[in-house]
This record gives C-alpha cells, structure tokens and sequence, in this order.
C-alpha cells in the first residue's frame, strides 16, 4: 500500500500524540522518572515541528497539552509539560529565525534560547516557587536555583539536540520519511 508523504506525516503525528500523553499520564504513575518522560514527551513537539512545519508542531502541542490535562491523573505534571513543550516551540522558532541570519547565528540561537527558557522558568521560581519547591523558597537558595536551572536548561537542551540529530534521524527512515 503506497501511502503520500503527508499521510505518513499525519499517521506519525497521530502515534507521536498517543506516546506523548502515554509519558504524560505515566510521569504520574511512575513517580521515580517524573522529568524524564515529560521530557520525552516534550521532545514528541520538536519531532512534529521538525517534520511538518511550526504550525503543525504549534497544534500538536495545544492537542497534547488538552489530552494531556484531561487524561492524567497529576494536573500539575501537565503544566511541566506545557512549559517544557512551550520551551522546545521557542527554541525552534529561534532556531528558524537564526537560520535566516549570515552573521551571529550561532549567538542568536543561544541568546534566544535563554531568553525562551527563563521566560518559562524566571516567573515560575519568583512567583510561584512552591510550583517548583514543596516549602518555597528563599534568599540565597534562591538565587542558587536560578543557576541550578541554567544548568539543567543546558543539560535539557542538549539532550533535546541529541535526540533530534542522533536518534530520531537514525529512526525516521523506518517511517519512509527520508
């Protein structure tokens, strides 16, 4: 059965929704890998932008996050994942408009990036740091988690950048879409 390169694009959209909300629901099911699978749920969004567009990767991302909000039993592990999923459609977003750019590219990527990043983690800690720290937290603690999450943001986006240019380039022929 021959099938058209957007018909496969939609049936690998369809499977990357179920196993997206599968990671969200089991992240509070399986509380020891709580951050692991709502990443690899977040990294399902920058797979779908990668293959059909910021649009498509945009409507993804609204339908896993409804799915996500309906079907898990953790509501707040949702809003993890909405900001994690939200920092990968900045990120290639940046990464797009970097693309276009001669000069700094590699400056602007980054800068936009951290700018993405703490848009999402900056209001979550001083805001509503009990989101983040069951007790909240305050002074010096504070400002040291601001530099523990750069830290994890790096390690995060490294791991997203990974996943992307290793493993799913090493599995998406198996899909037919080379």
């Amino acid at each position: 059965m021959h099938m058209s390169r957007d018909s496969k694009k939609i049936a690998i959209g369809g499977m990357l929704m179920a196993l997206a909300v599968l990671c969200i629901v089991l992240s509070g099911i399986i509380s020891f890998n709580t951050l692991f699978l709502l990443a690899a749920a977040s990294f399902s969004v920058g797979v779908m932008i990668r293959e059909s567009g910021l649009a498509a990767g945009l409507a993804f991302y609204v339908g896993a996050v409804v799915l996500g909000v309906l079907l898990a039993p953790q509501k707040m592990y949702c809003v993890t994942f909405a900001a994690m999923g939200g920092y990968i459609l900045g990120a290639e977003w940046m990464f797009r408009l970097a693309g276009r750019r001669k000069k700094g590219r590699k400056v602007l990527l980054w800068a936009g990036k951290i700018l993405v990043f703490n848009l999402f983690y900056l209001p979550a800690l001083f805001i509503f740091p009990r989101l983040i720290f069951a007790e909240g937290i305050k002074g010096g603690w504070l400002w040291a988690a601001v530099g523990a999450g750069q830290a994890l943001f790096w390690i995060y986006d490294r791991a997203y950048e990974y996943f992307l240019t290793v493993l799913w380039e090493g599995i998406r022929g198996r899909f037919g879409l080379e």
